[in-house]
């Protein structure tokens, strides 16, 4: 496993993290293959895992705190997320810091993390969603400082809104932000625009989520493929995604090197951008831990192949099955 300096954390965190909402909303979750994937990612040195109230109303976070309890000698940083108060994803422009973000939830919430996870503090807590219009009211500024102040958490995130990277710019400027949590994969490359510049100048760290694309950069979604009903992806994956998806995929499958999956290749195009601190696939499986865990060997990919795939960016806008 490699590592990366996590902007001004000055963590060094493992390249490849750990998502955790598959673990506790998602069908198909088995407990005990979970604890040995999440127990052989540590063992591979895996030392960053993100998790949220929101999965699984606190589940996630309290498999989590499990973990950490259980390897007592190990650096783990336990990255979570606070919900916002009306409890619906994406928020839109139209939503005020009151209805999502008010000083009190934001305690409520935090206070329920730490109790969760087991521990005294939090590494890094962040906003479950964002609206940039927000980044000049004072009350949750107030409400991080005082969490700060208290010891309560070390940093504060932000986890930006599917396909609106730029939606956080102005917040990032107040300087009490300390990380960012965004898409970005072979298809999601808007980050590279304005965001990353943006945290490289700030010193801010990087996380990159959704690095399969929800599934479709792994290569195994068909335009037949159903999820059960009380899987998400079923209302993310309506047929006017799925298909597009599929097609989009299907275009980048001339280009896998032999020997390498789609999945290897699209965490390998993550690592390629130093911009990225640590990149979080979600992973029930230990092959799927072992597998992705793999690519962070230090290799990169051949140049010719890397600007290939930058020609398949995707420029997508938020929609009402996107979330």
């Amino acid at each position: 496993m490699q590592y990366r300096r996590f902007g001004r954390t000055n963590w060094n965190v493992s390249e490849i993290g750990y998502g955790m909402w598959g673990l506790a909303g998602w069908t198909g979750s088995d407990k005990q293959e979970v604890d040995q994937s999440l127990a052989r990612s540590i063992e591979l040195g895996c030392t960053f895992f993100d998790t949220a109230w929101g999965y699984g109303a606190g589940k996630s976070e309290q498999i989590l705190g499990d973990v950490i309890k259980q390897h007592p000698g190990k650096r783990l940083y336990a990255a979570t997320k606070i919900p916002p108060k009306n409890f619906k994803w994406p928020s839109k422009p139209e939503y005020t810091l009151e209805e999502c973000f008010p000083a009190s939830h934001i305690i409520e919430y935090t206070e329920k993390s730490l109790k969760n996870l087991n521990v005294d503090s939090i590494d890094l807590q962040q906003f479950h969603v964002w609206e940039d219009g927000w980044a000049n009211h004072d009350e949750w500024k107030n409400a991080i400082e005082k969490l700060k102040r208290e010891g309560k958490v070390k940093y504060f995130g932000i986890s930006v809104n599917r396909w609106e990277p730029d939606n956080v710019l102005n917040t990032l400027q107040t300087g009490l932000i300390d990380a960012v949590q965004v898409i970005y994969n072979i298809f999601d490359q808007a980050p590279e625009d304005n965001l990353f510049p943006l945290c490289r100048k700030l010193d801010i760290g990087v996380i990159a989520r959704v690095p399969f694309d929800e599934g479709t950069l792994t290569g195994m979604l068909t335009k037949d493929t159903v999820f059960p009903k009380d899987d998400w992806r079923s209302t993310y994956f309506v047929p006017e995604n799925l298909h597009a998806s599929v097609d989009h995929a299907d275009a980048l499958k001339p280009l896998i090197p032999a020997g390498m999956t789609m999945a290897e290749m699209a965490l390998r195009f993550i690592l390629c951008n130093d911009d990225v601190h640590t990149i979080i696939p979600g992973m029930r499986k230990v092959r799927n831990v072992e597998a992705n865990i793999g690519t962070s060997d230090g290799k990169r990919l051949e140049e010719s192949l890397r600007l290939k795939l930058k020609n398949h960016r995707w420029d997508r806008t938020p929609t009402e099955w996107s979330q």
